[in-house]
């Protein structure tokens, strides 16, 4: 199994209590101590502008500004976003940041992208808030875009929401011609959502990687449901890599991981988070994840066997404490990787 990790932005309240003048030393001494440890292949953020699970005055560092930032302070490291939301930037602009923030890391980036669901934040920064079938299809342009514009340099596209005539993008993402021996025609694609009839076609036809979780039982649907439309078009559904992201309240013991969790609580109480949502966090103990190493590696065991080979993982203590991330690179991602 393959490791990623989340960077702590603000977004799901996980830097309350530190001084925005301090966020960012935060934020780039925790991506530099991932890309020193070999158990992580990638980091990753939200691309989110407000707070959840709420709206707030609590900082939401924004995503692609991160990844420069991010591309410039690590060497090894691959760079993330889960996931881009299509509607948030024109995706001819956005392919040629992705085009500039890969030479910018020397080919490391990864295009997180899905059709976005944050209703108050589209409002609020005036993107309305269209239908589900509207932001799919969206979504379904703009990744025609990206490809034709990594693959070829450039992009026309005469589409229902989306034009574009001969948008250049040079140079290129280094990762395809640019890098000796590379095989991609571009950035890698994570088409993250579990939509069946349309999000999962879409992964079907342009994925590199799929990004869905539920419980086990989900997953393992959504996996067959990916299967069909990969069949439909001709497609090895062994050619897309599935992973899932899940939220890590890892402890030696039951008293450890529920102290975690307690320590979160405490955190969404002191920023004013609402009762039910301080709740809310309570009931993440029972979901995959949560556990002493012994429980966690069962658990993803089962999911990997289920085919989720890339696991992309919170720790919402990050911020202040890496002690539960320094026990699951020493007790967990060795059972996984043996």
């Amino acid at each position: 199994m393959r490791f990623g990790a989340f960077v702590p932005q603000g977004w799901r309240m996980d830097l309350v209590g530190i001084d925005p003048a301090d966020q960012w030393r935060v934020m780039r001494d925790l991506a530099q101590r991932f890309d020193a440890q070999e158990a992580w292949e990638s980091i990753w953020v939200y691309d989110h502008f407000h707070t959840t699970p709420q709206p707030t005055e609590e900082a939401t560092h924004e995503a692609w500004t991160l990844m420069a930032a991010f591309a410039a302070a690590t060497d090894r490291v691959r760079l993330g976003q889960m996931c881009t939301c299509m509607s948030y930037r024109e995706p001819a602009y956005l392919a040629k940041v992705a085009a500039t923030v890969d030479a910018i890391s020397g080919g490391r980036v990864e295009m997180g992208i899905g059709a976005g669901w944050y209703e108050h934040e589209w409002r609020a920064y005036g993107y309305g808030f269209p239908g589900a079938g509207e932001r799919l299809a969206r979504l379904r342009e703009g990744v025609e875009i990206f490809r034709q514009m990594w693959t070829t340099g450039s992009a026309t596209l005469d589409g229902k929401h989306y034009q574009v005539d001969g948008a250049r993008c040079w140079p290129r993402p280094l990762q395809g011609t640019a890098l000796p021996g590379s095989t991609r025609n571009g950035i890698p694609m994570w088409v993250a959502g579990g939509g069946e009839r349309k999000t999962l076609r879409i992964a079907a036809e342009y994925a590199d990687y799929t990004n869905f979780l539920g419980d086990l039982e989900t997953f393992r649907h959504k996996s067959q449901v990916l299967a069909e439309h990969c069949r439909d078009i001709g497609r090895d559904v062994e050619e897309i890599v599935r992973s899932g992201n899940l939220n890590i309240h890892l402890g030696r013991d039951e008293r450890e991981v529920n102290e975690r969790i307690r320590a979160v609580q405490e955190r969404f109480r002191a920023a004013g988070v609402s009762q039910d949502k301080v709740d809310a966090v309570a009931q993440q103990r029972d979901d995959l994840g949560a556990g002493t190493p012994e429980q966690v590696v069962e658990q993803l065991r089962a999911l990997e066997q289920a085919g989720m080979t890339y696991a992309i993982v919170n720790f919402p203590e990050a911020a202040y404490d890496t002690s539960g991330i320094e026990l699951f690179e020493r007790e967990v991602v060795p059972a996984l990787r043996s």
